[in-house]
């Protein structure tokens, strides 16, 4: 079981609508039930980042991350996806 830490600014808005994209494309590539993903701040996400095989946040890579980080944006945007498709693929696989 992978826990993926999501985090946008507020922990709320766009976490929520990437949520929904990671979730789809990570059942499609057969790991539905293989993953625990949870949101937080941006603020929060260091911290937290002890307990979780790797981060997604819609923001830049917060200090001292105890994880992998994977860039976020692009699935806001909807803009040079696949290298974060592929990153999280990868870390999902460890």
């Amino acid at each position: 079981m992978k826990n993926i830490l999501l985090a946008c600014g507020s922990g709320i808005c766009t976490s929520t609508a990437v949520r929904g994209k990671i979730e789809k494309i990570l059942d499609e590539k057969g790991y539905a039930g293989k993953y625990k993903i949870n949101q937080c701040k941006v603020g929060e996400a260091a911290a937290m980042s002890v307990n979780y095989d790797f981060l997604i946040a819609t923001t830049m890579a917060p200090q001292n991350l105890k994880c992998p980080f994977v860039p976020g944006v692009c699935f806001l945007t909807g803009v040079n996806t696949q290298s974060s498709i592929d990153a999280i693929l990868e870390l999902m696989q460890k």
